[in-house]
Order: structure tokens, then sequence, then C-alpha cells
């Protein structure tokens, strides 16, 4: 992985996981909001790529300086557009449902069988997946616990993603990279040829290595330190600060590297 600083590409747009890679400790501080707003100025589309849910999605969408939101780790894309709310879904409201039963039945037996994880508390508000908390608002599991989870939903055939605070489930073969090359296509124009040129993306975990291996200009922030002996693809470039923090130094790259618009 290469220092930030040696990033030198123009980037028109940028996929950003959000929990650990935006916040710290749980929030999104005043650096890290500022540096979406100048990305959002300079022209640069940003687009959350996140686990968080449907609900939050809704949310940054609507409310934040994005171009849109992928959601559930690629369960769907809402974008916020001449005062219009668009969804798209990977599934319809049909399988949706009985994808849910499926999914309450690993609710069951991941709290039956992992003592001290629990069920995130913004599960409510998801639509597409399960969240399994570890260590966000439970004391942290050891590795061999959250291994333990994810091998109950591979057991039931799901998919299963480890972020820095949830192990996330659901039926399907999308992720993050299925639903970010969807919206750049449907939304924007852009082809997923294209996207590797002129899209980037910043993240911290295991579960955002479907886009580190497919975006050439791939970002982490500094906290991906604790995850990198669990990763086979790597991104490109890394902070030297964790959190928000990180992201600013990264975001401060990207735009001293953006090509002026000339008219």
């Amino acid at each position: 992985m290469k220092t930030v600083e040696s990033f030198t590409a123009s980037l028109e747009y940028l996929f950003t996981d959000i929990d650990d890679t935006l916040t710290d400790e749980g929030h999104l501080g005043p650096e890290a909001y500022e540096a979406l707003w100048k990305l959002h100025r300079s022209g640069i589309k940003v687009i959350p790529v996140t686990g968080r849910p449907a609900g939050w999605c809704e949310m940054i969408a609507r409310m934040w300086p994005v171009a849109g939101v992928v959601g559930e780790n690629g369960g769907f894309y809402f974008r916020y557009h001449q005062k219009k709310m668009i969804r798209n879904f990977y599934f319809d409201f049909e399988t949706q449902a009985a994808n849910r039963e499926k999914l309450d039945r690993i609710q069951d037996q991941v709290l039956k069988e992992v003592p001290g994880c629990a069920i995130a508390s913004d599960q409510f508000c998801r639509l597409m997946d399960l969240a399994v908390d570890f260590c966000e608002d439970v004391r942290p599991l050891p590795s061999d616990k959250v291994q333990k989870i994810v091998d109950v939903f591979k057991s039931h055939g799901a998919q299963a993603k480890v972020s820095s605070i949830h192990v996330n489930g659901w039926f399907g073969t999308y992720d993050k990279v299925t639903k970010s090359l969807q919206i750049l296509d449907r939304e924007f124009g852009v082809s997923a040829t294209q996207a590797k040129q002129i899209c980037g993306f910043v993240g911290d975990s295991p579960n955002d290595e479907p886009m580190f291996e497919y975006f050439p200009h791939s970002f982490a922030v500094a906290n991906l330190s604790n995850f990198v002996s669990q990763l086979k693809s790597k991104p490109s470039y890394l902070a030297s600060k964790k959190g928000g923090l990180g992201f600013v130094q990264i975001a401060e790259q990207i735009l001293q590297s953006k090509t002026p618009i000339s008219y």
C-alpha cells in the first residue's frame, strides 16, 4: 500500500464506507462532514456505501451532501434527485419477505450459540439483511466468536461480511460493488470500465474488500491495520490517520489532485 500523498489521479466520484471511515467512536465529526461538503462543492460526487440500514440511508440520501447512497452492503441504492427519492432494490418485496423469515431463524440460532452478541440496535429499520453486533453496543467479542457468527450465516446458505462493528448477513449474490456499479450506470451513465478510471473508494474493514479489489483508486483509513492480515485484496493507498481524520486526509489529497474544470 502506498501513502495517500502519492495519489495523483483526478476523480469524479468517490464511494466511501461510513462506520469508522467517516466516523470516530460512532460520531461523525465536523472535520469529516466538512470534507464531504468540500468534495461536493468541488464537483466530486460522493456516494456512501455502507452496511447501515434503509432507515439511515433515507436520511443520508436526503440530507447529506451526497449524490446517492448504497445501503445494507449492496441490497439497494437510494438517490434523492429533483425532489424525488429514487429507491432501487436488488430483490422485490415478496423475495425480501421470504428472506426475512430465513434470517429470523438465523437470528434465533446466533443468539443461542454465541453468548455476548446482540442484534444490532438499528435492525428495526433494515429491509435486506441481519446485523449482529459484536462490539458497537456490547462488550467486544473475541475473533473466534465473531467467526462463529459468520459460520452460522454460511451454514444457512447466506452471505456474511464482517465490518468494524457488526457481522452482516443476507441472501443473494450482491455485494457493495454490484450495487455501486448499478447506481453509476443507471443514474449517471458511467460504465463499469469507466468506473475504474474516474471513481475512488475509501474503507476500513473486511466487508470493504470487494471495493478494494475492484477499484484501482482505493483508499483506507489507518484503522485498517486491525484487519490487514484478513485481507486478500488490499487498498492501493493508506492514510496515516484513523477514522474521520483519515478520511479528511484522503479527501484533501483527492481535491489537490483534481483536474480543474475548463470552460
